[in-house]
């Protein structure tokens, strides 16, 4: 079960692009001929998330991306649903795959930031702010 390692590779690059906002949604492209399971993938990070606070109850929403070829020699564009080299058009082995193997974080979705009342006084980050005159220097 590849999916679980690739949950894992997803996490990581979603902890490093918002590493302090909590995210809700994330969005891949994933092509046909990745040979991902969408459920199973979805169950897995499940598992990988559950115990990152910021991932917690985060969705994960799958496209997936059909597996297309290009012909070189008629340069039919064709879907390919077998992992199967052949132009559909003229029966050419001769052909590029275009589309079909993306493993892509598309987008991230994170909740808005919660509004705090500004520093106070008291705040022990403003007690001391860089620049200000100590008393011992008076």
């Amino acid at each position: 079960m590849h999916e679980l390692s690739l949950c894992r590779s997803v996490e990581s690059i979603i902890r490093k692009a918002v590493p302090d906002r909590r995210v809700t949604v994330i969005r891949l492209d994933v092509g046909e001929w990745r040979q991902v399971i969408p459920e199973t993938m979805i169950t897995c990070w499940g598992w990988v998330s559950e115990d990152a606070p910021l991932l917690a109850g985060s969705e994960l929403a799958i496209t997936v991306v059909p597996a297309v070829l290009r012909c070189r020699d008629c340069g039919a564009e064709t879907r390919q649903r077998l992992p199967v080299f052949r132009c559909e058009a003229c029966g050419s082995v001769r052909c590029d795959l275009i589309s079909g193997e993306e493993f892509l974080v598309r987008s991230v979705d994170v909740a808005e930031r919660p509004s705090g009342p500004p520093l106070s006084a008291s705040d022990p980050a403003e007690e001391d702010p860089v620049g200000a005159p100590s008393e011992e220097a008076g």
